[in-house]
């Protein structure tokens, strides 16, 4: 019988017996590992640095924790499970995950064709950091067709030099969706002489659950590993997932930018993958309440939520249906008016926590303008409804009717502030 990842992430790539017979994967905090011979450090250093392959059945052997680690391997395994991937490599943070792969697939005069809004941190890497290094970059947005995206890039003065397509669908914060399996055909028409142009997806806001870019045709799968999959406020990482051959190469370059993950945070995420599915679960089921609650609250302009998605949202609906499992639990509303009422409500929370970050078991608030995309271009933001009355929650796992509770007596707050 073949287990569920659910089932499997109590145990999978866990070995009690080579643990004095612990059930859960002990914290292995060494930097480095003692070799039985020299022969077999030859062997172990020959077969890292590519010199001589693995056998067929060989594990890995351990050298040093920047190369690999015990705790690191069995997350690793666990976490290709839920995407169907071949490897995962584990990083200290989501945007060392980010950065690395974009470098390793990326050189100057290359072009990286990428979606907005993504993340702030996301922008201003590509945006800001990667032209310094010579590399192009080409922003288009989620409701752009397969049309219009080819006549941007043969508009583009570099447009021959695709390279990466990255996207990051839901996007944070405004929910819109790309169609991933769109981009595979405009990177195979745009593939020239052998070269191969892959798609980068960060999965971040759906998780390893909700939505699976591989089966759409994505090359890599990037998360913030902090959010859903951690899930507790408590750790920082990132991850990327695809092929053994692409993950080898972003590997390698991990090795030598030693931003690896380190055992207490492969520990940690270990801990987090066990109640992954259950925490997502109640999260969506919260979020579906509080969308309907300010679906219909005379202070709320707007709210972006996938459930909120039907037939006459054409495109977005179409990839909804798709590409999505679930409506999620990232819920953006825009309130009646600006960045002074915004603040209010913001300000008047009790339970909900006025933080950044997403996907943990605590319900969180934030203004993404001010905040987590200050440093978005101010046309962009406004272009893509990033606007001061924009508000983004992070749908916890606490009673729905407690957060709902917290949400209407701070838009009472507003309403009053608004009556003065």
């Amino acid at each position: 019988m073949k287990l569920s990842p659910e089932s499997l992430m109590m145990s999978y790539g866990y070995k009690p017996e080579l643990s004095v017979g612990a059930i859960k994967c002990p914290i292995f905090q060494t930097s480095t590992f003692v070799f039985k011979s020299a022969e077999e450090g030859k062997h172990f250093f020959e077969v890292a640095y590519g010199l001589k392959e693995k056998q067929p059945d060989e594990e890995l052997g351990l050298i040093y924790s920047r190369l690999n680690n015990p705790d690191l391997e069995i997350l690793e395994d666990r976490l290709t499970l839920w995407d169907k991937a071949e490897d995962a490599a584990v990083f200290e943070s989501g945007m060392s995950a980010i950065s690395t792969t974009l470098l390793e697939f990326l050189k100057p005069e290359d072009l990286i064709l990428y979606t907005t809004p993504v993340y702030g941190g996301t922008d201003h890497f590509i945006s800001k950091i990667l032209p310094s290094y010579g590399i192009h970059t080409l922003g288009i947005t989620p409701y752009d067709t397969k049309e219009e995206v080819l006549k941007q890039l043969k508009q583009h003065k570099y447009g021959d030099n695709l390279a990466f397509i990255y996207l990051e669908t839901p996007a944070n914060p405004t929910n819109a969706l790309v169609d991933i399996g769109m981009f595979r055909e405009i990177a195979d028409e745009c593939r020239e002489n052998g070269k191969e142009i892959y798609i980068g997806v960060d999965n971040t806001y759906m998780g390893p659950i909700w939505q699976h870019p591989l089966e759409h045709g994505a090359d890599l799968v990037l998360y913030s590993a902090t959010k859903y999959i951690g899930g507790h406020s408590d750790v920082i990482a990132g991850a990327c997932l695809g092929s053994k051959e692409l993950i080898g190469r972003v590997k390698v370059l991990r090795t030598f930018l030693g931003c690896m993950a380190g055992p207490w945070t492969g520990w940690l995420l270990m801990r987090s993958l066990e109640t992954l599915k259950v925490r997502m679960e109640q999260q969506a089921f919260n979020a579906a309440k509080v969308a309907d609650f300010l679906n219909n609250h005379p202070l709320v302009e707007k709210v972006y939520y996938l459930g909120n998605l039907g037939p006459e949202h054409g495109r977005q609906y179409d990839i909804y249906k798709k590409q999505c499992k679930s409506d999620g639990a990232m819920v953006s509303f825009d309130i009646k008016g600006g960045e002074k009422e915004a603040f209010k409500f913001l300000n008047s929370m009790k339970l909900i926590k006025l933080a950044v970050s997403l996907g943990s078991t605590e319900s969180l608030a934030e203004h993404p303008a001010s905040m987590t995309h200050s440093d978005v271009e101010p046309e962009l933001r406004e272009r893509m409804s990033i606007t001061d009355k924009m508000i983004r929650l992070s749908v916890g796992v606490e009673n729905y009717k407690d957060i709902i509770w917290d949400i209407e007596q701070a838009l009472e707050q507003v309403d009053a502030l608004v009556v003065r």
